[in-house]
């Protein structure tokens, strides 16, 4: 009998970049027993619209069924670019037509296209510290050079933005792309100023910087706070715009979109071509006619008032179990807080007890700094356990913190 072959040998270079992801490895973990996840980014099951989306199907299949089961265009279905447009004009972001629209399998997708497109090896890239681990993960196959940039309160500090981008200058370099989630970060849950934004804007301009403004979270705000997207105010077509269905229709779809100048969205739609020639057209009418029948529109205020409690539970819950030392962000919205344990306790370490001696899962923080900082910081997602979970899981996170104390 012939040695089996060794996959290694096969390998291209690039493989050795690929890293299982935290947060999916930890799905696994608590789907072995029982376990209170604060891990994945999940929606609460009760705000998925599942009559509606029924009714969606049924009536796509009966009328227009040789279309949406037969391959579809690259940049999307028309019908949905067009809803688009004026979903976006809701939300205070005046896209021009449905030619400055592509539509991706979810925003993980949009986050590869834009690597392969945008960024050559040595490129620096600006990112949060911290920042979305799944646009790292993307964006570091394509070998560019991660700069961090500091965070406060109000979101990127603009002093530490502009030290950054002149001390680049001066090094005869510039920063390619600065990515961002503006409003309710994902993982801190912190949302940048109205005047950082316009600060950011300026410098972006003097600077020649694009602007990647990634935004799934917008939709889900819980004080009364301006929001002005930054695509809203670009004048120069600088700020690439994208964001999901996932927290707002459902994350089994895997749809999202990406809104910016033509010269841009042709390149990207090509980068698509190659991944999966089309987006599901079955799935895309589903978007469809949630926002022409307004499902989405009618659904975000009950959602944001669940979500709100929730993250009012959590904090609440922090405040009672927490040992001293521990600090926490309190997100305007989102889906998150971001925590901090005392200096000493390393996340990544405690994760394997926290979820199999004290049955409670978080996404340990260093994988959210590109400086390879944050051992003791975690990411704690309110939306999808139950109120009951989010009180017992952070009395049993409480616990396993203290049994790392001493």
């Amino acid at each position: 009998m012939s040695p089996m072959v060794a996959p290694e040998k096969f390998f291209a270079e690039r493989t050795s970049l690929m890293k299982a992801s935290a947060i999916r490895e930890i799905l696994k973990w608590v789907a072995e027993g029982n376990v209170i996840s604060f891990g994945g980014g999940m929606p609460d099951p009760s705000t998925f619209p599942v009559e509606e989306i029924g009714e969606i199907l049924d009536a796509g299949l009966r009328e227009e069924g040789d279309v949406i089961l037969q391959y579809g265009t690259t940049e999307g279905l028309r019908g949905l670019r067009e809803e688009l447009v004026r979903f976006m004009a809701w939300r205070g972001v005046e896209v021009p037509g449905i030619d400055n629209l592509v539509v991706v399998s979810g925003s993980q997708q949009g986050l590869d296209m834009l690597g392969r497109v945008l960024i050559d090896e040595g490129d620096v890239i600006l990112m949060e510290l911290p920042t979305y681990l799944a646009a790292i993960n993307a964006f570091q196959f394509y070998h560019p050079r991660f700069v961090g940039l500091r965070m406060d309160d109000e979101g990127i500090e603009m002093d530490a933005l502009e030290e950054t981008l002149k001390g680049l200058r001066a090094e005869g370099r510039r920063a390619k792309l600065l990515y961002t989630v503006p409003t309710c970060q994902n993982p801190a849950g912190i949302t940048l100023s109205l005047d950082r934004r316009r600060r950011l804007m300026e410098l972006a301009s003097e600077h020649d910087l694009l602007v990647v403004e990634d935004d799934p979270y917008s939709f889900f705000t819980y004080e009364p706070v301006e929001i002005r997207h930054l695509k809203s105010l670009d004048g120069e077509g600088r700020v690439i715009y994208m964001s999901t269905f996932s927290k707002i229709l459902s994350p089994g779809l895997r749809l999202g979109w990406i809104a910016a100048d033509e010269g841009f969205i042709e390149k990207l739609v090509m980068a698509k071509q190659s991944m999966d020639l089309c987006t599901s057209p079955l799935v895309q009418y589903i978007a469809y006619g949630a926002l022409r029948d307004g499902v989405i529109r009618r659904k975000l205020p009950e959602s944001r008032e669940l979500y709100r409690r929730k993250r009012d539970r959590m904090l609440a819950a922090l405040e009672r179990h927490m040992p001293e030392g521990c600090r926490w962000t309190r997100p305007i919205g989102g889906l998150f807080i971001f925590a901090w344990a005392p200096e000493g306790v390393d996340t990544g370490e405690m994760i394997m007890d926290s979820v199999r001696k004290h049955g409670v899962a978080y996404v340990p923080g260093r994988g959210f700094y590109v400086d390879g900082s944050g051992a003791n910081t975690m990411r704690l997602n309110f939306t999808y356990p139950s109120m009951e979970q989010i009180d017992e899981g952070i009395e049993r996170l409480g616990e396993a913190i203290e049994e790392r104390l001493g």
